[in-house]
């Protein structure tokens, strides 16, 4: 099918768009953007930078991606934002293009839905099969793992990191990252409990479930070291990989400034 631009749209024609892209009325696309296959722009939505968005995605009225940085220190770099496949990206979203600080990209990747006034912060990265509600907001240098929800209102320190399968609950405060598998609530934000419906959802067997229990008893409940719980765990027949993986991260976590393993060089520096 033939790319369809409505007449009040404003799109570069450096621009590179392909087939059964639609861009709709006031919409405005930039010199550098890339826009694949069966994408749609709704209406009045603007895309600028050296953004590419992949196909079947579509984003709301009003959402506006690739803009600078909300960062100070930027300078003008030709950072990046990248998009993958079949995202729904609602009305007021924004994504930002990266700052100089890290590769100079920001990544949103596939099947991810963000909702209304969401915004990702420059140097982002969002994995895939995301929901993130309603006027979250995500500091700089955060990274999001697959299959997370984070609820409406919650507010993200920057280098923050939500582990794979993890729940926020709405109007949370995040400082510290997010461990895997786990539901995290409250300002301050604490680890309530595991997210069974979630983990049941993406067909996480029983037994790994009711493994993830006993480490979060142990370790959130008991207060037990990473190290200790695990030995503990692996003589039990509890070790399974989905306790590894919880296991790695809060160990990578405890490395970094105030419980963020991507800030570790920072704590490195004192």
């Amino acid at each position: 099918m033939a790319t369809l631009i409505a007449d009040t749209a404003c799109v570069d024609p450096r621009a590179e768009l392909a087939d059964d892209v639609e861009v709709g009325p006031y919409c405005v696309v930039g010199p550098e953007v890339q826009i694949g296959r069966g994408t749609r722009l709704i209406a009045h939505a603007c895309v600028y930078g050296r953004t590419t968005i992949g196909e079947d995605n579509v984003v709301h009225p009003f959402a506006v991606i690739g803009g600078e940085p909300q960062d100070v220190s930027y300078q003008g770099t030709d950072t990046r934002v990248e998009i993958g496949d079949r995202n729904v990206i609602r009305e007021g979203v924004t994504i930002h293009r990266a700052s100089e600080k890290e590769v100079g990209l920001t990544r949103v990747g596939s099947d991810n839905l963000l909702m209304v006034n969401v915004h990702v912060a420059h140097d982002c990265v969002i994995e895939d099969r995301v929901i993130i509600a309603n006027n979250t907001m995500l500091g700089g240098h955060g990274h999001v793992e697959s299959c997370v929800t984070i609820s409406g209102g919650v507010g993200v320190h920057p280098f923050v990191t939500f582990g794979e399968f993890s729940y926020v609950g709405g109007l949370s405060r995040i400082y510290h990252d997010v461990p895997r598998y786990m539901i995290i609530d409250g300002n301050p934000s604490k680890v309530r409990c595991i997210n069974v419906v979630g983990l049941r959802r993406h067909g996480i067997s029983a037994e790994a479930i009711t493994a993830l229990h006993e480490a979060h008893r142990l370790i959130y409940r008991a207060k037990m070291t990473a190290a200790h719980a695990a030995g503990i765990l692996e003589s039990h027949g509890h070790l399974c990989p989905e306790v590894k993986s919880l296991l790695e991260f809060i160990e990578a976590q405890h490395l970094g400034k105030q419980g963020r393993a991507r800030e570790r060089w920072r704590k490195a520096q004192g």
